[in-house]
């Protein structure tokens, strides 16, 4: 707790006969006006009191909070540190090794291995594993299973050592949930508490995450988002957060939705509208009467969303509705607590009181939403349902627009006993899945009770379609279960598939086989509808071109028609069994039917059951060999896991950065270059050189697993990067997935041959790209894998939050092109040579002049803007990462 106190704001609560310490801030307010202050930073004004130490949190940073200037460009640096940190397993995985490489690195420096241990509480859920292979059946979820646990045993024995080896560190395993829906439901405690030199404090309950949907829990009025797992590992050992004091974009909501509107397309909405608006870096709160018309689980839904509109964190106030949640959700020992600290904080949110200042406003009438998907590649391209199939049409014209006779084309399919016609637009792919909607109750509700009136009909899913329930946790099986209605799913083939991230992450296993083969052989652009919140190119099914996110309900709707080429506002899904048209209208059910549902089969009692033994795992869980000891033994012949190599040879200080000298371009990219770009993520084959590194150990196709499972193996890794199958490099154009060309030999190659290359001879290389290069998921290795290609820097028209920060982290540098500039603006071909000088020195957002000669000897000097944003990312950067910077601090 605070050691200086500056402001005397040391306070006691009492709340169920116990006596709680905390930093007021009325008591703060006596000499400081924030009675305007957003709710948000609030939290983190409140962080600052309680962290002041006139070290890292001083006095006049406190000052600066609360002064803050809402229409003043960010330019205030504090240090946030977070109550918890989240993890989930792609990204745990690596976070526990390189603790655990960190643990061998300071006991080669004479250092004590335990001091690499996690300070803040951590919890990591295991739910990015589970893959679709078995679907369509009622064994689905336990053949899913046990592939699952037979794929990653080895990664799950080494978790199994990181849970015993680590204070403070927890694991949820494998079949439970997913992370985001895990800790809503549980995890979660709006007001933390703990035990301080005896005392016990009570605080806001904030957090980091190693996936960018942490900000679900926005919905619940905690203050969190998603980090980099280098980020959350410093977290966990204590370091701060460096930020900026963010602008906070206020979103009032009024009205209420029109009868048959789901929270899908209301977040779909709104997604829409604040990636329009850009809200990169800000924090998006929401207020007014419209709030109350929304269940918590709505709310989730929109907060976990932050990252497609580009906000930070995405937040909801603490008012009734929290406190509600938390007592349905078997958490009522709490409530009392989160009332009556956030009342005396002045944190509440109620209806009618003074609006905060914010830096800009956006409205929303809740009654203008209508039914809508987006897609077909990217989460803020909503589309009204009436004109998916105008946007799937344009999407083709620019696919097949060398053969005009293709549009038309259709396959002849023999499945089996099924014969079917596959063409453009086939839906093959129809998914319940994801944190986004699998949390909400109510569309979860709706898409069981379309699903029983569509038996009711007769109407049945087309068979090339593949169907898939995957609940974020078990709570879900129950209440469709009590409400009658998982049967119905299942009579529909939306059997559960396992518990976890599948076809959202990537995860949705092979098309049947008769189904692959005519998408190849026809070379079709097929569909899938998924109730996720990430549709990029290659990331659903490397197969599937055009991908559209959409509310459960919709995607029953969709599993029935079989086609996007369908305008189901006026279009009929299929035929009754007494052979009359059947419309979505007839089978969608009311909203009076919906809520009546969740009242009487959503319980309390559900919960509590669902996470009595949240820890405990099945069998297969229970039974795993535990390995033991302070330092983990890396195994020279594992596949999985590997020491990383980020510590290799690493000093007690720090070498003086080097300039970059005739670096080469690796990669010349464009606009919207996500982290699924740049990170390895899903399945892979045999001709890539990570297939090919893994045949070369003796692993077979069948058993590589994903890219995320093997995140433990950095070898892996680097071989994955870059290589995604839609990536488009203009140094070879026309030409789609991860090759480059080679320079100055001309050779077309996989980028990472050509990044070993470049790293053989010597030289360096660098990415340039376009415009929101690194939206997407909070990958580490999107910034990791570019650092063992050997990439220096990166330039870019702007930058993504957490990606941004991830290449800091790792020590490679991000350079932007000043506003109006680009690298098309400059008359860059990528075949130049580059110099960046002084980086010694690099100050934050300092101008970087940068040379680039041409292949003809004429040089040109160009001004970039370093996007190393704070005094702390300078040190970083200067320590080759934020990693050796902590390693260093702790010896």
């Amino acid at each position: 707790m605070s050691k200086t106190n500056s402001f005397q704001t040391a306070s006691t609560l009492q709340v169920g006969g116990k006596t709680y310490h905390f930093h007021s801030l009325k008591k703060f307010s006596k000499t400081h006006d924030i009675s305007k202050l957003p709710f948000s930073l609030k939290i983190l004004l409140e962080n600052l009191l309680r962290q002041e130490d006139g070290v890292v949190v001083k006095k006049e940073t406190i000052e600066n909070m609360a002064k803050w200037d809402a229409k003043a460009e960010p330019q205030d640096e504090i240090q946030f540190m977070p109550a918890r940190v989240l993890l989930q397993d792609f990204t745990g995985v690596p976070c526990v090794a390189d603790l655990a490489a960190m643990r061998g690195a300071i006991k080669a420096l004479g250092g004590n291995p335990s001091k690499i241990n996690p300070l803040q509480p951590a919890d990591l859920v295991i739910d990015h594993s589970v893959q679709v292979d078995s679907f369509g059946n009622p064994n689905a979820f336990r053949e899913n299973a046990d592939l699952e646990f037979e794929r990653n045993k080895e990664r799950y024995e080494f978790l199994r050592w990181g849970q015993n080896a680590f204070k403070n560190f927890s694991v949820v395993p494998p079949d439970t949930g997913i992370v985001h829906q895990v800790n809503l439901e549980y995890l979660a405690h709006v007001a933390m508490t703990r035990n301080f030199g005896g005392e016990d404090w009570v605080y806001p309950d904030t957090l980091v995450g190693t996936d960018s949907h942490t900000t679900m829990i926005n919905g619940l009025g905690c203050l969190g988002w998603g980090v980099g797992g280098i980020e959350a590992e410093a977290a966990m050992l204590g370091q701060p957060c460096s930020m900026l004091i963010p602008q906070v974009v206020g979103f009032k909501l009024t009205g209420k939705m029109q009868p048959g509107m789901t929270a899908t397309d209301l977040v779909l909405t709104v997604t829409q509208m604040l990636r329009k608006k850009g809200v990169v870096g800000q924090f998006v709160e929401f207020y007014g009467p419209g709030m109350a018309t929304l269940t918590l689980a709505d709310r989730a839904t929109i907060a976990n969303m932050a990252p497609e509109y580009g906000a930070t964190a995405g937040l909801f106030p603490v008012d009734e509705q929290t406190t509600e949640y938390l007592r349905l959700t078997g958490r009522a020992d709490g409530a009392a607590l989160v009332e009556a600290y956030f009342k005396e904080q002045g944190m509440w949110y109620s209806a009618g009181q003074a609006e905060p200042t914010f830096s800009s406003t956006l409205e929303l009438d809740l009654g203008t939403v209508e039914p809508s998907l987006a897609g077909p590649a990217r989460p803020q391209d909503r589309v009204a349902l009436g004109g998916v199939n105008a946007s799937f049409k344009k999407m083709l014209g620019e696919f097949v627009k060398d053969d005009a006779q293709l549009a038309s084309k259709t396959i002849a399919v023999k499945d089996g006993s099924a014969s079917y016609e596959l063409g453009h637009g086939s839906v093959v792919i129809a998914a319940i899945t994801s944190c986004t909607n699998t949390s909400n109750p109510g569309v979860l509700m709706a898409a069981g009770l379309l699903a029983r009136n569509a038996v009711a009909q007769g109407l049945t899913v087309k068979p090339w379609v593949k169907t898939s329930l995957a609940p974020g946790s078990k709570v879900v099986t129950d209440y469709l279960k009590e409400a009658g209605l998982l049967g119905h799913m299942e009579a529909l083939k939306f059997h559960v598939v396992g518990y976890g991230c599948t076809t959202c992450i990537g995860n949705s296993g092979p098309l049947p086989d008769a189904v692959s083969k005519a998408v190849t052989d026809g070379n079709l652009a097929v569909a899938s509808v998924l109730s996720g919140n990430r549709n990029f190119e290659g990331r659903v099914n490397t197969q599937v071109r055009a991908n559209y996110l959409a509310s459960p309900p919709l995607v029953v709707a969709y599993a029935i028609a079989g086609s996007v080429n369908l305008d189901l506002t006026k279009d009929a899904l299929g035929t009754s069994k007494d052979g009359k048209p059947v419309y979505l209208k007839d089978i969608w059910p009311s909203d009076a039917e919906v809520a009546e549902t969740m009242k009487k089969h959503v319980t309390s009692a559900q919960f509590k059951k669902s996470y009595a033994d949240v820890f405990a795992g099945e069998k297969a869980w229970q039974d795993l060999p535990v390995p033991t000891g302070e330092l983990y033994k890396w195994d020279a012949s594992s596949t999985y896991i590997k020491e990383p190599p980020f510590f290799d040879g690493i000093t007690a200080k720090p070498a003086a950065v080097t300039d970059i000298k005739k670096a080469r371009v690796l990669a010349y990219l464009g606009d919207s270059i996500t982290t699924d770009h740049i990170s390895p993520a899903g399945n892979f084959s045999a001709k890539t050189p990570a297939g090919q590194y893994l045949m070369s150990l003796g692993v077979q196709p069948k058993d590589f697993n994903s890219y995320g499972a093997r995140r433990g193996n950095h070898e892996v890794m680097a071989r994955g990067t870059f290589a995604n199958v839609r990536i488009k490099n203009k140094l070879v154009p026309g030409v789609e997935g991860g090759v480059t060309t080679h320079l100055p030999s001309g050779k077309q190659m996989s980028i990472f041959d050509a990044a070993m290359q470049y790293i053989a001879d010597g030289v360096p290389s660098i990415v340039i790209a376009g415009k929101e290069y690194g939206t997407g998921s909070s990958r580490d290795w999107a910034a990791k894998g570019p650092k063992l290609q050997g990439v220096r820097a990166v330039i870019a028209e702007s930058f993504e939050r957490i990606h941004r920060s991830n290449l800091v982290g790792m020590g490679i540098l991000p350079l932007q092109f000043l506003a109006g500039e680009s690298a098309a603006t400059h008359g860059l071909t990528g075949h130049e040579t580059f110099d960046i000088e002084g980086l010694g020195s690099v100050q934050p957002g300092a101008k970087i002049q940068v040379k680039a000669t041409g292949t003809d000897g004429h040089a040109k000097t160009i001004t970039l803007q370093s996007r190393i944003d704070t005094p702390n990312e300078v040190e970083y950067f200067k320590h080759g990462g934020i990693l050796p910077y902590v390693l260093r601090q702790l010896i």
